[in-house]
């Protein structure tokens, strides 16, 4: 095939498997929609105050979480690198620029490790040792206020 085509060895680019990429500290991530503007596209710092839609899945494809969940509206609002999210989410954040969409594979050492997320009766919604699957939409990023 030639590169820059409609095809990769035969298989029309609609079709073909979207490339993975693997951040420094191991989170797996496909890139599932391109910024409306990427030249002009810019991406979150560490400090900055980042605005994203999520939904979270276990592997076997239930949804543990989400911003449009049944009684959620919100965008997810954090500052990047802080402990308000799991280590996972920061990292995939920070490789993002604003207007793209991923679906990312986190694994157990960058989401809830060997605790899981449990209850105290010992009922866990993610068992300890779970990769998680999570699609996020980074909306927005702006400098926090001084």
């Amino acid at each position: 095939a030639v590169v820059g085509s409609a095809t990769f060895a035969g298989v029309p680019k609609s079709i073909a498997a979207p490339e993975i990429f693997t951040t420094p500290a191991g989170v797996k991530y496909a890139v599932t929609k391109a910024p409306k503007d990427p030249k002009r596209a810019v991406g979150p710092a560490p400090g900055d105050i980042v605005a994203v839609d999520y939904t979270g899945y276990l592997v076997d494809g239930r949804i543990f979480d989400a911003t449009h969940a049944e009684g959620k509206t919100n965008t997810l609002l954090f500052k990047l690198g802080s402990d308000a999210v799991i280590p996972g989410l920061n990292d995939v954040v920070s490789q993002m620029v604003v207007g793209q969409k991923v679906q990312a594979i986190i694994p157990p050492t960058l989401a809830f490790g060997d605790k899981g997320l449990c209850l105290d009766d010992g009922e866990c919604l993610i068992k300890p040792g779970s990769t998680l699957v999570y699609d996020i939409y980074l909306k927005r990023s702006s400098i926090p206020p001084p």
